[in-house]
């Protein structure tokens, strides 16, 4: 009876939890579970935070912010003495002026105060060739290089990303290189700096090498990509040019006054056709605009974008060589210097010396381990970041489909409206010149 009543008692509990047990029951042992408070206190405690995985999406990053860079330059006499350029933050809601120099700065701060993470890197210092050129592509690289470091996760959120968006003072070089003095970098600011090992997985090393590899042979397929929308948007500026020079040439031939010689005069249409060739020239000059508009399309739509993914890309190499030659090539020094401090305190053990000196030798000796043990934890966090931006540059890679939509739409766009200027073309050469001039009616 006391079994049976046992079970109808923890079955009834089960499904109410809040009910007393059967007087029966109190006579039989139960296990100790805790007081309800402590089992309350049990459920409400929040899952484990996956510190390791980026929840971010590529819509995410994009909206995160969007920064316009727009050349304005100054000018000393005849000669252009420096550019300045105007950061327009969409996120700020703040226009602020900036040198090349002020990116200079920023990049040196941001670099000192995230060395694990990718930071992009800033076009050439000085003129290698042309001049309008290179200024033009050194704004658009400079402008692909803030819309990263505006839309990082980490990036963003951070004081010299805020000060070099918004600050409007004097001298924002100092104000940078204050708030990077206040600030540290960020194995000295990050909560997870020093549990850095704990989340990693115990492939992480396998995991890097496969995702570099990866990464590495996806960085060479869309440098091609890049090469060939160079060259296609090149070919349309280019055909721009011939198709204008085309219709310049019909001007000249329409537009030349000599006399005919008599013996061509009597039967000759050439002064009606002249005539008519003069009036193409303003048809083909359309022709070269809309030319010219779709080699700044793609130029602007596929190029820029496509260029854009390529300074991440390179920015996660820079990354890894950083990793390798940085953080690891400096515990390795310093492990060579621990042992040989080892070895010159076991000398000086066997061969008696002054207590002062061994005293001093234990000292370095202590100095040392610890300088090691921060070098290992650093190198942990560099590991631990590395697979965080290792996860950037996937959720970047989406982006292949904006490019591609931008090139298909580009096409599409150019296509349309050389195709509607041909087509406007076609019958009025009939009229010009006669039914019997071998262009094809309209379908």
């Amino acid at each position: 009876l006391m079994i049976h009543s046992r079970v109808i008692d923890l079955i009834v509990r089960r499904k109410n939890p809040n009910l007393l047990p059967l007087a029966c029951s109190a006579e039989l042992p139960k296990p100790h579970l805790g007081e309800p408070r402590d089992l309350k206190a049990l459920r409400m405690q929040p899952a484990q935070e996956d510190v390791l995985t980026m929840s971010q999406t590529l819509d995410k990053l994009l909206v995160r912010d969007t920064v316009q860079l727009e050349l304005i330059p100054e000018k000393k006499g005849l000669f252009l003495k420096h550019v300045e350029y105007q950061v327009t933050s969409q996120r700020y809601k703040i226009s602020v002026y900036r040198r090349y120099s002020d990116f200079d700065v920023f990049h040196e701060v941001l670099l000192q105060r995230f060395a694990y993470r990718v930071v992009p890197a800033l076009p050439p210092k000085r003129m290698l060739k042309g001049g309008r050129e290179f200024i033009e592509g050194r704004r658009r690289a400079l402008g692909r290089f803030i819309n990263l470091v505006a839309r990082h996760p980490f990036f963003s959120e951070d004081e010299l990303v805020r000060t070099f968006l918004t600050f409007s003072g004097s001298d924002v070089q100092t104000k940078l290189r204050d708030t990077s003095k206040k600030t540290g970098d960020e194995f000295m600011t990050n909560r997870l700096a020093t549990q850095a090992k704990e989340y990693l997985p115990a492939d992480i090393q396998a995991q890097f090498s496969a995702s570099r590899e990866l990464i590495r042979n996806i960085h060479n397929s869309f440098q091609k990509l890049r090469d060939r929308a160079e060259k296609m948007a090149e070919r349309s500026k280019e055909n721009a040019t011939d198709l204008l020079m085309f219709g310049r040439e019909l001007s000249t031939l329409g537009s030349d006054a000599s006399p005919l010689p008599s013996l061509a005069s009597s039967q000759s249409t050439w002064g009606t056709l002249r005539q008519s060739l003069k009036s193409l020239s303003v048809e083909f000059a359309v022709l070269s605009d809309k030319a010219a508009q779709q080699g700044r399309r793609e130029e602007d739509d596929v190029v820029e974008k496509l260029n854009l993914f390529l300074d991440l890309l390179q920015s996660y190499r820079d990354l890894c060589e950083r990793h390798e030659k940085g953080v690891l090539h400096e515990h390795q020094r310093a492990l060579h210097k621990y042992g040989m401090m080892k070895r010159q305190m076991m000398s000086a053990t066997v061969q008696p010396k002054e207590q002062a000196s061994v005293e001093q030798l234990e000292s370095r000796i202590v100095q040392q381990e610890n300088a090691i043990q921060t070098m290992e934890l650093r190198n942990y966090f560099s590991l631990f970041c590395l697979h965080q931006e290792t996860q950037l540059i996937f959720i970047y890679l989406p982006i292949t489909s904006h490019i591609l939509g931008a090139f298909v739409n580009s096409q599409v766009q150019g296509h349309r409206e050389m195709g509607a200027v041909w087509n406007e073309l076609q019958p009025k050469l009939g009229c010009l010149f006669g039914v019997n001039n071998g262009v094809r009616p309209p379908a």
